[in-house]
Order: C-alpha cells, then sequence, then structure tokens
C-alpha cells in the first residue's frame, strides 16, 4: 500500500525543484511514485494544481491502441483508433486514480499566497536518502498517511541541519 506525503514550501520554485528531485530519485531507484501532483496559489489568491499523471493522455493512448487492435479484426484500423482513442480518453477523464483532486483542492486552500505543495504518493522508497536529498529546500510536512510516529520521525529527520 502507498503512503501519501503532502510537503509544503515557500514558493513554487523549490516545490518544482523537488518533483525535479523526485524524478531523478526514481531514475536511481531510490523513490517509486504512485503519483505525484504540484499545487500553489498565486499572489492573487488564485490555486494552480499540476497533476503528473494525466488520466485523459493515459486513457487516449490505451484506447487507440485496442481500438487498432478491434479495428484491425473489422478491416477498419483507422476507425477503430479513433473510436478507441475518443473512448478512452473518455474514460480517463472520468477515472480519478492516485491522489484525489479533491483532497488536493482542499490543501491547495490552505496555502498562503505564494507558497507551494508537494503531494507524493509513494509505493517505496528508501527513506534516509529521500530525506536527506529534500533536506535542503526545507519543506513543511502538511500531511501524510504514515503512523504517528514515522510522520514524526520524518519531521524530525527534515529539521535537521
Amino acid at each position: 500500500m502507498a503512503d501519501l506525503v503532502v510537503l509544503g514550501f515557500a514558493d513554487k520554485d523549490k516545490a518544482e525543484a523537488v518533483l525535479r528531485l523526485a524524478k531523478d530519485l526514481s531514475r536511481q531507484e531510490l523513490l517509486d511514485l504512485e503519483d505525484a501532483a504540484l499545487t500553489w496559489r498565486a499572489m492573487d489568491g488564485k490555486i494552480h494544481v499540476r497533476q503528473s499523471y494525466n488520466t485523459t493522455a493515459a486513457g487516449a493512448t490505451g484506447g487507440a491502441l485496442w481500438g487498432s487492435l478491434f479495428g484491425l479484426l473489422f478491416l477498419m484500423p483507422v476507425f477503430g483508433a479513433a473510436v478507441g482513442a475518443a473512448t478512452g480518453a473518455l474514460a480517463g477523464k472520468l477515472s480519478d486514480i492516485g491522489i484525489h483532486d479533491g483532497f488536493v483542492k482542499e490543501i491547495a486552500a490552505t496555502l498562503e499566497p505564494g507558497h507551494a505543495a508537494v503531494f507524493a504518493l509513494v509505493r517505496r522508497s528508501t527513506p534516509d536518502r529521500v530525506r536527506e536529498a529534500v533536506r535542503p529546500f526545507h519543506p513543511t510536512v502538511l500531511r501524510t498517511s504514515l503512523t504517528k510516529d514515522r510522520e514524526e520521525e520524518l519531521i524530525a529527520a527534515l529539521q535537521r541541519t
């Protein structure tokens, strides 16, 4: 089961840098994310959300593949691909996998203008190495699905200087 960790940052740039770092840690096999999202509140108070996993695009790609295969069976591969892509995109748009959009927006509404948050649904990680890599960005733990003891351990590890 994946653990949810929501980290707050003083600005959007730090949050974006942590998402880039997460991709690098993933390539090093130190972090395996099921989903991630970035949200920030602009100085005018407007909330922005950027999901890292686009369900609509994934659905369209899968739908086009299956549509092409069925289209080949009925000698209409282009039509099959088009119909498959359309139905796959619709299915992807309607599905909400990973981090729930409503939860992301709920947390985003609590951010102060200019601040940002990164949501990470972590399948597995090498905790000490990940914490060490994230610490220089001075994150604040906003929410987790960790046990109380593990959450306190995470907070303490991120506050060390």
